[in-house]
């Protein structure tokens, strides 16, 4: 007699305020204090004579930087990510503010996942802070739904990291992503598929993962506003207010229907670099420093491209003006590329396509349309590559192509 099959059981991960929360293991006489990362270099804590350290508060900010992420004490303020840090300093003026260190991030997340994929392998990535689980076929998960195995993924994280996370345990990657929101921080949430009504319905249509703020407005003016009401909508006008394709995933996802599987690899679609300047730069005056810039973005997205073992088709840049307006141009080439030269070359063709008039906020350079080096029978010139050891002005000259060669600026 065949055995029955087991009943699917995804969990998604999702570590407390992970960036704030690796700061505060470094500076534990912060914890339970309002702490905002998303500062520069500028602000990080000073040593001082006694063998105290003196941190940099919000009042002080002065500048246009964006908050990165926020302890659950500063968020007590409605000081959250993506909030300008001027305005979060009106919010909290005392909170703590700390640069941000990507480098002890990524190291944190490593340990975090290595924690978790020695006890259940089957493992998608979904960015520094958060995967997705197969706990399936995991021994004894099917016992108790997935709670022992949960508490065990609990565990293992904090003590590779000493920091908690939260998980939301469900039959899909859609309803586990709601989950893992409920009970933070330190969460632990398994839901079955009779709860729906009861548990997820009741949550604004919003919080699915996939309903922007565009869907979202679009839903409201329909009168839909819970995750309850998109199920009771009628199939007919989803499909014809929003397409056939987004209208009938709305529906499937209202009635916490979703098949994807937890996928442990996937290609990426694109490879950027960008940076952001600490002051508009205008493209004629400042050319000189926008010149070089671009270059070493160029260069460095080429060492990206080699070092991931990809080549692309489509070279792109992206601006943001002095006004947040936000341009993108992209270039198709002949043939896939990994070379610094041909990547330069492409984004200067793309500038030549914007309108420079305005000051830039931020600069960019994307490769997409990639494929793997082993699939192309010649990936390009990859020995293109200029060498590191060349000061920034002496690679941009060697590439022959000025960038911001824009007539005077119109006043």
């Amino acid at each position: 007699m065949p055995m029955p099959t087991p009943k699917r059981l995804i969990a998604h991960l999702d570590m407390d305020a992970f960036y704030a929360s690796v700061e505060l293991l470094r500076y534990p006489e912060l914890k339970g204090l309002p702490v905002v990362i998303g500062g520069g270099r500028d602000h990080a804590p000073v040593l001082q004579s006694d063998g105290t350290r003196r941190f940099a508060r919000l009042r002080h900010y002065v500048g246009r930087g964006v908050i990165t992420t926020a302890t659950y004490a500063a968020r007590a303020f409605g000081v959250n990510s993506g909030l300008g840090l001027m305005k979060a300093a009106a919010l909290a003026p005392d909170a703590v503010l700390l640069p941000v260190d990507f480098e002890q991030y990524r190291r944190y997340s490593r340990l975090f996942k290595d924690a978790v994929r020695a006890i259940a392998p089957l493992v998608e990535d979904r960015g520094i802070d958060e995967i997705y689980i197969d706990l399936t076929e995991i021994p004894g998960a099917q016992d108790d739904g997935g709670r022992a195995i949960g508490q065990a993924l609990k565990a293992a994280v904090f003590d590779a990291t000493g920091l908690t996370c939260s998980v939301g345990i469900t039959p899909n990657k859609l309803l586990s992503k709601l989950c893992s929101e409920f009970d933070k921080p330190d969460g632990l949430t398994l839901l079955q598929e009779d709860e729906i009504a009861q548990r997820i319905w009741p949550l604004p249509a919003k919080r699915i993962n996939g309903i922007g703020p565009k869907a979202a407005a679009r839903l409201e003016a329909l009168g839909i506003r819970s995750i309850g009401d998109l199920a009771a909508a009628d199939p007919a006008l989803l499909l014809s207010t929003f397409g056939a394709h987004y209208g009938a995933w709305l529906h499937a996802a209202a009635h916490g229907r979703d098949a994807r599987p937890v996928v442990t690899f996937s290609e990426p679609k694109s490879i950027s670099r960008e940076t952001t300047f600490e002051r508009d730069l205008h493209a004629v005056r400042d050319r000189a420093m926008l010149t070089p810039l671009l270059t070493e973005l160029c260069i460095a997205l080429a060492g990206d491209l080699a070092r991931k073992g990809y080549a692309s088709r489509t070279i792109g840049i992206k601006l943001r003006f002095d006004d947040f307006r936000i341009v993108t141009r992209d270039l198709t080439l002949p043939a896939h590329t990994m070379d610094a030269r041909s990547i330069r070359r492409a984004a200067g063709e793309c500038l030549k396509r914007v309108d420079l008039t305005r000051r830039l906020r931020l600069l960019g350079v994307r490769a997409g349309a990639l494929a793997r080096l082993a699939d192309l029978v010649n990936p390009g010139a990859s020995a293109g590559l200029l060498p590191s050891a060349m000061k920034a002005e002496e690679r941009a000259a060697a590439y022959g192509l000025p960038l911001f060669d824009m007539p005077a600026p119109r006043d």
